[in-house]
């Protein structure tokens, strides 16, 4: 019998490859204190979820498939695992615009930048 939406957990796709992604999603697993949020590298995705056309788009930025079904990318992703983690009021007010067209930016500025950001911030 398939889980009601809101006791499944939200599934976190980024790329596995990347160093700084590593400590980004070690971060919010740290921070997910009621296990909401599956973080799995997209390359080890089973399918479904994982279909052709969501491993591309993986490819180029993490997705958060949340309990309902809706699929957030890029910073918008970032958003919804913050508000996942309890920021629910910030990614909120984040998720409106002009904001959210910052937030986009900054995600991809440090997507464009992950090798430097992780030579920066070095693993522990």
């Amino acid at each position: 019998m398939p889980q009601p939406a809101e006791e499944r957990r939200a599934l976190l796709l980024w790329d596995g490859e990347c160093g700084f992604c590593r400590r980004c999603v070690a971060w919010a697993e740290a921070r997910d204190r009621a296990g909401r949020i599956q973080a799995l590298p997209y390359q080890e995705a089973p399918s479904p979820p994982m279909t052709d056309a969501l491993r591309a788009r993986c490819a180029r930025a993490a997705h958060l498939i949340l309990p309902d079904g809706r699929t957030l990318a890029a910073g918008r992703a970032v958003l919804g695992v913050l508000a996942l983690l309890g920021w629910r009021r910030a990614a909120a007010l984040l998720s409106l615009y002009p904001f959210v067209w910052i937030v986009e930016a900054g995600y991809w500025l440090a997507a464009r930048n992950r090798g430097r950001l992780g030579r920066l911030f070095p693993e522990e």
